[in-house]
């Protein structure tokens, strides 16, 4: 439970009875008890989490209006409304909200449910699964063929090197591919602003770099992160740095032997912008619109010498949308590309004030 406005807070108590707010408190969804004038009396914390509220005041005008109908005609309305993840993108909260009139003294009961949001992963996974089940017969049919191979070239020591060696690639592979499926499915599932953490933008791409940098020596690529800004971001540690670490290793695995990767970082306008610049061979401007599609390959005879498994950009685009941000691209052919992650910068200051 949580009141807002001390200076109401013994009003507050006096006109919820203290059966309602137990309650409410306990309840799966979310709760927000609203005042004359629209004032928040009573709120759970998801509310202020999913940015329906703002210093005190309800964000959403679909739900204001309803209120407004609800106190006009004391009865209880239900709909569905939609509240931004963040400033930018196109990350949104599908909400079911029931309004109820709770006295005669225009106080207001909302409760929100995030069911349509479980209907979007339901019908997300149905697709995610018939993608799967055709990218896995690749590796599995090359493994179950080579084996084949192997058993045939018995007495040969030369062809058995050769298909084992084709074995341990198409194996390496289709773990990849498993370990993207199983990331993406946990990014699909969660909601990494519902239990948030205050993180800091140059640790999470010290990190990325850390975990990438195994890959960019063998490929005799240079990783540089240098004269970048700081920001504090609000949420889930592990996710940010899949993605940033997806960017990375994607720019690597697309440019050249012996070229530079950029990290840079830049804020403005309460956006920090983290940017991974190539020097790679490019992507062409028909496939600019789908390169962030599940599966979808620009190079699909790259990605096989590379073990690309066509979900790393994916992943990037679902933690953007998920944080309250967006995943930019700028490319042009045989120069190289720039994949810019722009997230809300977090003032921790101005939450406390």
């Amino acid at each position: 439970m949580k009141f807002l406005r001390k200076d109401i807070e013994a009003q507050d108590q006096r006109l919820l009875p203290a059966m309602l707010i137990d309650t409410l408190s306990q309840i799966d969804g979310e709760a927000i008890v609203l005042a004359h004038g629209e004032v928040p009396i009573f709120v759970t914390p998801g509310i202020e989490q999913i940015g329906l509220l703002k210093d005190g005041k309800v964000q959403s005008a679909e739900l204001l209006a309803t209120v407004r109908v609800v106190r006009r005609k004391h009865s209880r309305q239900m709909g569905q409304i939609e509240i931004p993840r963040g400033p930018i993108g196109e990350g949104r909260h599908e909400l079911t909200v029931n309004v109820i009139p709770l006295t005669e003294d225009d106080l207001v009961l909302v409760l929100l449910s995030d069911e349509s949001e479980a209907q979007r992963v339901h019908e997300v996974r149905r697709d995610f699964v018939a993608n799967i089940s055709h990218e896995l017969k690749t590796p599995i049919g090359a493994l179950s063929l080579l084996s084949e191979a192997v058993l045939g070239a018995k007495n040969d020591p030369e062809a058995v090197e050769k298909f084992a060696t084709r074995m341990q690639t198409e194996s390496k592979r289709l773990t990849d591919l498993v370990q993207e499926i199983i990331n993406l499915s946990r990014l699909q599932d969660s909601d990494p602003l519902s239990v948030p953490s205050e993180l800091h933008v140059q640790d999470l791409i010290s990190e990325a770099i850390d975990q990438t940098q195994v890959t960019a020596d063998s490929r005799q690529i240079v990783v540089s992160n240098s004269n970048n800004v700081d920001g504090l971001i609000l949420g889930d540690r592990e996710q940010l740095i899949m993605a940033i670490q997806n960017l990375i290793e994607n720019a690597i695995n697309y440019s050249p032997e012996g070229t530079k990767v950029t990290v840079t970082s830049k804020s403005e306008g309460g956006i920090i912008d983290i940017s991974v610049t190539d020097q790679g061979i490019g992507i062409p401007d028909a496939d600019l619109d789908r390169i962030f599609e599940r599966f979808y390959r620009v190079d699909p005879a790259r990605s096989r010498l590379t073990g690309g498994t066509g979900l790393g950009l994916s992943i990037v685009k679902h933690v953007a949308l998920k944080h309250g941000g967006e995943v930019k691209v700028w490319s042009a052919e045989n120069v190289g590309s720039t994949f810019s992650l722009r997230l809300p910068i977090y003032s921790a200051t101005e939450e406390s004030a």
